[in-house]
């Protein structure tokens, strides 16, 4: 993953309900106009993300109405259902709770060849 760096200034630490010294670092970088999001599992930085530091608010939209939403039905109360647009769906169900297309910005990445041993 490269150079482990201390936490910078910004920043905060989250731990997996998994458990198993799994954790997620949130580091804001002014001088990069960026938020790194990375994923660990004790010492080792298993993934990162790097996010524009303009895309904070949405990512925060997103969060705040997770929060706002109503809470599940608590378990043994008769079976885990999920209300969607006034509907009630069964918890095995796969539910598209919006319209996703077009909310990922891809930009192709240059293909660069590996190098190859004899």
């Amino acid at each position: 993953m490269g150079e482990v760096l201390p936490m910078p200034g910004f920043g905060d630490l989250f731990t997996d309900t998994r458990g198993d010294e799994r954790t997620m670092r949130v580091s804001y970088h002014p001088e990069r106009g960026a938020v790194v999001l990375s994923l660990w599992s004790g010492a080792l930085c298993r993934g990162s993300f790097r996010m524009a530091a303009a895309e904070v608010g949405r990512l925060r939209a997103l969060l705040d109405a997770i929060e706002a939403a109503p809470a599940p039905p608590a378990a043994g109360s008769g079976g885990a259902t999920a209300a969607v647009g006034g509907e009630v769906a069964a918890a095995t169900e796969v539910i598209q709770t919006g319209d996703i297309s077009g909310t990922a910005r891809r930009a192709a990445l240059p293909i660069v060849p590996l190098p190859r041993g004899a």
